[in-house]
């Protein structure tokens, strides 16, 4: 009988003892370089040590996870416990300026996630499950793209997920000075190592995030602080690890140490035992003594003195323009001589189109094998040059999955070359007219019109400045590699402020896009875009140009009569056969003609635009806003005649090619 009570008493002693290791569970890594975490994706470990999560591919995911489950609650119903982590990361992009997605911290109930999707889900969730109840996954992003659907407050930001992403809290990156309380930014794609603490309070129901550089001791204030339960979201044992994703730029993301603490605060890292990151830029070239004999330093000599030669020419070659205000707008200003390589001499070979104001080339960076887009524009006259420059280099900032990006120019000469990211599948005009060897469903211009809506949405109304583009039309709607629409060709582009009035009094654009009050008093507003994106909505549905001068018809008011005849669905591309759904093809055709009044009152903006084609909104019965006290006004005849009338020796010509009337693309538009 004593043996077996002693039996027992050891038995219980040991469990005891292992739950009690359980419930204090942690662990601290220095570097990677022995661990066994758990890798999927592009996550790899290196050979010094680092924790990579995504390397130069595209559109791709990354996960590191602790490869055995950590106990969160004591049972299913039971509260869950303190826990803190801590963990220095660092994001090195390709190029300074563009970074693509972000890192984050994650508690999942799998390793892995499956099904996540990359770009703006960050490896996370994808469309069918974010946001779900069901997810049980609490996660501390590093977001450093700006994501409209998900109410992202910039493209720098740090957030507080639950089960979706729609931070719960979120903020700038950045941290409280312990000298005077301040708020001090980071750049989150700096390519500087920094370290992220995250703190849950079981008892207070209360989470703190905490980030700063390595070289700051932790602030004493936290940038996040959250106060909810995590009880219901968190089950008994969960996993724990990193996510990360790319997007259309190369990006890789990295964690260089990691401590994790149950019912403690987590071990502090050693900054000095930490590896070291890649060198970020060219290497530095060795430095080598020589002793050189008289035959020598003649050859070197002769060497030098043909090298300086053929330098001469080669400068001449490459000679751009360079003044001193350019300076500040280093890392948006391309070398012509990388724009030359890239393109292999601007060879016709590369040709990618040619319009109104230049001829575009495709080409791949010689450095960072990044594919672009480079638009050659003459120009004349340094007019308004540093202006324009100074906006190119804003709109190089803008960020939105449904926009061209623009990373940069370079002047050289007589002309102005635009950089732009490259798209594979070419501009959306090509998929509608003249009979196209690929044909879109119905499905993928839908989604086209939403993008594009969702892009212009974003220049108008959500931007720190409002963007007027002035030159929406299909061949300025580019398709990415699974065929989403976007908005490009940012040349006429013009920004101002919020609440002001702009101040464009030159008449650009092409004809069978412009809005009547544009034409007549060469004044550009967010209004007269509406107006071109209605045009643009008509022929995407119609598969028919704005304007068709071999048939004397403006689409507006072809598709117009057909509405008035009760016939609006005989208005569709014949293309498309039966395989649409009438109910978007209505409402499309409906809101294109809203679009396209001629009262700008009477336009909806882009944002309501939005809403009608997400189905947020019902749209209004039109035929009220079609009828003004003067009787049909949807005619658009004598806003265009009276356009054209100023330009009686170019119209056939103007036809002809469907190219812009804009004046002057540097002395016009300001």
């Amino acid at each position: 009988m004593l043996f077996r009570i002693v039996l027992v008493v050891r038995v219980l002693s040991s469990l005891a003892i292992a739950a009690s290791q359980e419930l204090n569970f942690n662990f601290t890594y220095s570097g990677f370089r022995s661990t066994n975490l758990s890798l999927d994706g592009l996550a790899e470990l290196t050979s010094n040590g680092l924790l990579r999560l995504t390397n130069e591919t595209k559109q791709r995911t990354g996960h590191a996870f602790y490869p055995n489950p950590v106990t969160f609650k004591n049972s299913i119903n039971s509260t869950a416990l303190t826990f803190s982590t801590t963990f220095v990361f660092a994001i090195i992009p390709e190029y300074a300026t563009l970074g693509g997605h972000g890192i984050a911290f994650v508690i999942a109930p799998t390793r892995g996630l499956p099904g996540a999707l990359p770009s703006q889900y960050l490896g996370l969730f994808n469309e069918t499950n974010n946001g779900n109840q069901t997810n049980h996954v609490v996660a501390v992003e590093l977001d450093t793209i700006y994501s409209s659907e998900f109410n992202d407050i910039n493209d720098n930001h740090v957030g507080i997920d639950i089960n979706g992403l729609e931070s719960a809290r979120s903020a700038p990156a950045g941290y409280y000075s312990q000298l005077n309380g301040k708020p001090t930014n980071l750049t989150l794609i700096s390519g500087h190592p920094m370290q992220v603490w995250m703190e849950y309070d079981g008892k207070q129901k209360q989470m703190n995030v905490t980030i700063a550089p390595i070289d700051v001791d932790k602030p004493s204030r936290p940038l996040l602080t959250l106060s909810l339960d995590l009880s219901p979201i968190l089950n008994s044992s969960m996993y724990i690890g990193f996510s990360s994703s790319t997007g259309s730029v190369f990006t890789s993301h990295y964690v260089l140490g990691w401590s994790f603490k149950m019912n403690g605060l987590a071990e502090a890292l050693d900054i000095s035992r930490l590896p070291k990151l890649p060198r970020v830029g060219p290497k530095k070239t060795s430095k080598f003594l020589t002793i050189g004999l008289p035959v020598l330093c003649l050859s070197l000599v002769l060497v030098a003195v043909s090298s300086i030669s053929y330098a001469i020419r080669r400068t001449r070659k490459f000679a751009e323009v360079l003044e001193d205000w350019e300076l500040d707008y280093g890392p948006h200003r391309f070398k012509y001589k990388d724009l030359y390589t890239a393109t292999k001499g601007f060879r016709d070979e590369e040709l990618l189109g040619s319009g109104g104001f230049g001829r575009v080339y495709k080409g791949v960076l010689p450095t960072s094998k990044i594919q672009i887009a480079v638009k050659r524009v003459s120009h004349e006259s340094r007019q308004g040059m540093r202006e324009f420059v100074a906006e190119i280099v804003s709109i190089g900032r803008l960020r939105h999955r449904n926009l061209v990006p623009l990373l940069g120019y370079c002047r050289r000469r007589g002309e102005l070359l635009l950089v732009y990211d490259y798209m594979p599948n070419g501009s959306l005009d090509k998929y509608l007219y003249d009979q196209p060897t690929v044909a879109l469903n119905w499905s993928q211009r839908f989604r086209v019109i939403k993008g594009v809506a969702s892009g212009l949405l974003y220049l108008h109304e959500e931007w720190e400045q409002v963007v007027i583009h002035r030159d929406v039309k299909a061949s300025n709607v580019l398709l990415d590699g699974e065929l989403n629409g976007r908005l490009g060709d940012f040349g006429l582009a013009r920004l101002y402020d919020h609440g002001t009035d702009p101040q464009t009094t030159h008449v650009v654009g092409t004809l069978g896009y412009l809005a009547p009050e544009h034409a007549r008093t060469g004044k550009a507003t967010t209004s007269t875009d509406v107006f071109a994106f209605g045009a643009f909505m008509l022929e995407v549905a119609s598969g028919r140009r704005p304007i068709q001068p071999t048939e004397d018809i403006i689409l507006v008011d072809w598709v117009f009569i057909r509405w008035l005849e009760g016939e609006i669905l005989e208005a569709r591309d014949p293309n498309l056969g039966t395989e649409y759904i009438a109910e978007e093809m209505e409402l499309v055709l409906k809101l294109g003609l809203m679009c396209s009044h001629s009262e700008p009152a009477a336009r909806p903006n882009m944002r309501q635009v939005v809403q009608f084609l997400e189905g947020d909104v019902p749209l209004p019965d039109i035929l009220p806003l079609c009828l003004s006290a003067s009787g049909l006004t949807f005619s658009h005849r004598e806003g265009f005649d009276d356009f054209a009338n100023s330009y009686p020796s170019s119209m056939d010509k103007a036809f002809a090619h469907s190219s812009s009337v804009a004046e002057s693309l540097l002395s016009g538009g300001r």
